[in-house]
């Protein structure tokens, strides 16, 4: 891992976690294509590239508390007063409920389709597919929203534990988590605004969950001690301010356009990709 590299990741994981284009499927390219570049064999990750991605994720975590913490406060509130009233009626009470079984349903699928996930690393031409995949689901989710008479801004029990599947789903890189969780969100009539949002909410159990448990059970503390920690905290750092420019701009965005251009995206780079790395890897 070198300065160069950790940043240039740093920056693709700012701007592809938040956007419906997998950020774990743009990590896996730009490691695999500067693998390819630089004439190195795609092999299996060291434990330090490992050990990084988890970094960057946790930079985008940063990012999303800072964006959303009146929203994070004001659950937590909700939360806090309705159990000491016993009254779940407030908007915010029930959210909070609805990303913990969210976050409860994302887990237990998630957990049984790791072990491929962790293989699909390797094979980035598969990779690419899933991304086409995300692109075709992100056109057809738009196509599905327009034909709906309304929308609505009220999250149901129905519509997390769906989101919480697509959020599971996505833990094979190439499925776009916040792609496949907003795609849901609007294929269960949630405007856009909303589905983003507790798109980005239902993010922050599973990537600090991540964050906090990986190290725990597989970092070597004198392995760990031989990183380059340097590239390791400046990517870390870039991953959180991108990371928070982009949700800004993103909310936006998403306000007043739709998700084609990003279903497009994922397609075309879908498609590129797996013929890329068919060929040259």
């Amino acid at each position: 891992m070198n300065f160069i590299q950790a940043i240039l990741m740093g920056i693709v994981q700012g701007l592809s976690e938040f956007l419906p284009i997998s950020s774990s499927a743009h990590l896996v390219f730009t490691s695999n294509f500067y693998k390819v570049f630089k004439g190195i064999e795609i092999v299996q990750s060291s434990n330090e590239e490992v050990f990084f991605d988890i970094m960057v994720h946790l930079g985008t975590l940063i990012a999303v508390i800072i964006f959303f913490r009146k929203d994070i406060m004001n659950i937590l509130k909700a939360i806090i007063n309705a159990v000491k009233n016993k009254n779940w009626e407030n908007n915010e009470a029930k959210l909070g409920l609805f990303i913990i079984l969210g976050t409860v349903i994302t887990i237990a699928l998630a957990l049984p389709i790791n072990e491929i996930a962790e293989k699909l690393v390797y094979t980035p031409s598969i990779v690419g597919i899933l991304l086409f995949i995300t692109g075709l689901t992100l056109l057809y989710s738009e196509y599905k929203s327009k034909k709906l008479e309304s929308k609505t801004d009220k999250m149901t029990v129905k519509s997390s534990i769906l989101i919480g599947l697509a959020q599971g789903l996505a833990a094979l890189p190439g499925f776009s988590r916040s792609g496949w969780t907003i795609a849901t969100g609007l294929f269960c009539g949630l405007d856009r605004v909303t589905a983003a949002r507790y798109s980005f909410l239902l993010s922050i159990p599973i990537i600090l969950g991540a964050s906090m448990v990986y190290p725990l059970i597989k970092i070597d503390i004198h392995e760990a001690l031989q990183y380059n920690w340097t590239a390791i905290i400046w990517g870390t750092i870039v991953s959180a301010i991108v990371g928070y420019l982009c949700i800004k701009y993103f909310m936006k965005f998403i306000s007043k356009f739709s998700l084609a251009i990003f279903g497009y995206y994922c397609i075309i780079a879908g498609i590129a990709t797996a013929i890329f790395f068919t060929v040259y890897a």
